[in-house]
């Protein structure tokens, strides 16, 4: 039989057992904005029995553990998401940013054909209508100086309009080369510190003491890890985590045995591979997004302007320097330059237009020959540019890009509805419910108070028998 001081104790043992779960639901309480903390339960369980004459008598209640409301399969189904919603983040940022460079009206609802796309008044397109009807005004009036003054500068328009997209694409380039250079520093940064949370989860489970706080800092910097690049995990007897990507192994233990950094294959377009020299191939996070939106379709716009502009110049040159201008001299190019970050008018025009080389004869002043040549290259299919014609051309390069964005945004929104999807129910699992710990909270406080009274009870009853002892 337990007896009175056996009675006591176990009222004694109860009220610290309630106690315990008081002081966790105040803990998950205090929690209950911080991202990444998971729910703690305490296992309350019955203590060991003892035997009696007339059986097992209980001996009340004791806190066997306190645990992380986590469920692991979850959370690394929301972890392989992580890395996929990281890659088209990373999409979508890049191309949006090129689009302000390329400034054209891109379709982004109900198309999936490329030619779906509007210009912009200042795009493009738009300066390549104006530069060839321009030609049509000269060849009808070839002897205007103001015609030729309009075409001359709406050629340096258009010719500066090749320079700026050349220019900010390149840009962007190096833009998104220093964007892979930070997420490889932070990737390391968060290798440095999954080992160190390693070695300190480590030392408090062989301690027996409570690691799970740690453990969910721990998965907060997988999770953030997952963002940067696609990883592969193992778990150790001791809650460590080892890291590895593409097979390499970065984390094992407490130890970073490797770490990330960029490299130039010898094209100025960084790539990632480990610190000991081993190249990686990425699945997925921002970092590769980051490469496939810079080596893809950066790529092909950069290379569909420059030979747009390519052929503009050769074509345009080949008939513009057969003719000759008011005063009878030939031989001169219309375009200098190779492609879109060089092209430019030939300077000798922008001060005297009447250089601009319209006729076909040297002694016809009003021949249109030349002009009228020149104005039917808006409609002439170009071989190099795929068949297409000039403005045809870039309406094609312009409506890809569009594509490209328009599934970049699709992706990013499937993408969400899944992470939100996988989020509630991580939330359901591990969130922290204000409700439902206040609930719990009461429950915890009457156990307490039912407990104390035992003790107050239990302690009248000792009074009670000394008492009778003395008399």
């Amino acid at each position: 039989m337990l007896g009175l001081l056996g009675t006591l104790n176990l009222a004694s043992q109860s009220m610290q057992t309630q106690m315990t779960a008081i002081e966790v639901t105040g803990q998950n309480l205090a929690n209950v904005n911080t991202a990444g903390y998971a729910r703690q339960t305490v296992d309350i369980q019955t203590a060991p029995d003892i035997q009696t004459d007339i059986g097992p008598e209980g001996t009340g209640s004791e806190a066997a553990s306190i645990q992380n409301a986590v469920n692991l399969l979850l959370n690394s189904q929301i972890q392989g998401q992580q890395s996929t919603s990281g890659y088209w983040n990373a999409q979508q940022s890049a191309l949006e940013s090129v689009q302000n460079d390329l400034d054209e009206y891109l379709s982004s609802t109900n198309s999936s054909s490329s030619s779906d796309t509007t210009t912009s008044s200042s795009g493009l397109s738009t300066m390549l209508t104006n530069f060839f009807d321009d030609l049509q005004s000269v060849a009808t009036s070839p002897t205007s100086i103001s015609a030729r003054q309009t075409l001359i500068s709406d050629a340096q328009t258009l010719a500066s309009g090749f320079n700026q997209i050349s220019s900010g694409l390149s840009q962007e380039n190096t833009s998104l080369n220093s964007s892979l250079t930070s997420d490889v520093s932070s990737a390391n940064q968060l290798l440095s510190g999954i080992a160190t949370l390693n070695q300190q989860i480590s030392a408090a489970q062989f301690s027996g003491g409570n690691a799970n706080d740690l453990i969910d800092e721990q998965q907060q910097d997988l999770s953030n890890l997952a963002q940067l690049t696609n990883i592969s995990t193992s778990t150790g007897s001791n809650g460590e985590v080892n890291v590895s990507i593409d097979g390499q192994t970065l984390v094992s233990g407490n130890q970073v045995v490797d770490t990330l950094q960029t490299y130039d294959p010898g094209n100025g377009n960084l790539l990632v591979q480990t610190s000991s020299g081993v190249n990686l191939t990425l699945t997925g996070g921002s970092m590769q997004g980051t490469i496939d939106a810079r080596d893809g379709t950066l790529a092909n716009l950069q290379t569909s302007i420059n030979t747009l502009a390519s052929s503009l110049i050769t074509q345009v040159n080949s008939i513009y320097s057969s003719g000759y201008d008011l005063d009878g001299s030939t031989g001169a190019d219309f375009f200098t330059g190779s492609d879109a970050a060089t092209i430019s008018v030939n300077s000798s025009l922008a001060n005297d237009p009447s250089a601009f080389q319209a006729s076909g004869s040297a002694t016809a002043s009003g021949d249109n020959t030349i002009a009228l040549d020149l104005a039917e290259l808006a409609d002439t299919a170009q071989s190099n540019l795929q068949g297409q014609t000039f403005s045809g051309s870039i309406d094609q390069t312009v409506g890809s890009f569009g594509d490209a964005l328009q599934n970049a945004n699709q992706q990013v929104t499937n993408q969400t509805a899944v992470m939100n999807m996988l989020n509630n129910q991580q939330e359901s699992i591990s969130g922290v419910s204000v409700d439902q710990e206040m609930t719990n909270l009461l429950g915890f406080q009457q156990a307490y108070e039912a407990s104390a009274e035992l003790v107050s009870t239990i302690n009248q009853m000792m009074g009670d028998t000394i008492q009778m002892t003395n008399t």
